[in-house]
């Protein structure tokens, strides 16, 4: 019976996220392993409206920040030489991998 890994990857970085998964997606086509995904979750929007003056007097104005927190999804067949590549990966520090083994 083969395991599966489920990787899960989130950041708030587009790019430094797509560029984990094209390196994940590189070591597999190498290993030869056969890979799901990376399959794009729905992205969270955290959103904070604050006011523009800052004693509350004067205009009614207000500020709209927002962050967007992207999520990634790749399943795999997890072999031994796979996943030591795949830990070996450098990754950016925000970018955040959770790995889970099944099978």
């Amino acid at each position: 019976m083969v395991q599966l890994a489920r990787i899960k990857l989130t950041s708030s970085n587009l790019e430094k996220l797509q560029g984990v998964c094209t390196e994940i997606k590189g070591i597999t086509e190498k290993t030869g392993v056969k890979v799901r995904g990376p399959l794009p979750l729905p992205t969270k929007k955290l959103r904070i409206t604050t006011r523009k003056a800052p004693s509350g007097q004067g205009t009614h104005t207000f500020d709209h920040w927002q962050m967007r927190i992207h999520r990634r999804l790749i399943d795999l067949d997890a072999d031994d030489r796979t996943m030591r590549q795949l830990l070996k990966l450098k990754v950016p520090e925000d970018v955040f991998i959770e790995v889970n083994l099944s099978h």
